[in-house]
């Protein structure tokens, strides 16, 4: 299994709603993706400009394929990504 959790955080507060749709929209188009074993998108109460991806992948090929799928390359991408920033954390799930 491939884990990988996201944390993305909007460079500008007026564009927090329009993250929010754009993750929730390649989150739902992600979690139909072959291989995919859990895709959650988590919205910080803390930080409303933080979200979390947590990813859940059979393996680092399918991880691999959901980059050129159209989630990632017609909405990650091209319209969420100039929006963030974005530190990943390739993870090791313990439990």
């Amino acid at each position: 299994m491939h884990c990988l959790n996201v944390i993305l955080t909007v460079k500008q507060p007026d564009d927090v709603d329009e993250v929010a749709a754009l993750l929730t929209e390649a989150g739902r188009m992600s979690r139909e993706e072959p291989g995919c074993l859990r895709f959650e998108v988590c919205h910080s109460q803390a930080d409303p400009q933080i979200f979390i991806l947590c990813e859940r992948w059979e393996s680092v090929a399918a991880w691999e394929a959901h980059k050129e799928e159209r989630a990632f390359k017609e909405i990650y991408q091209p319209r969420v990504l100039p929006l963030v920033d974005r530190v990943p954390h390739p993870s090791s799930l313990l439990e």
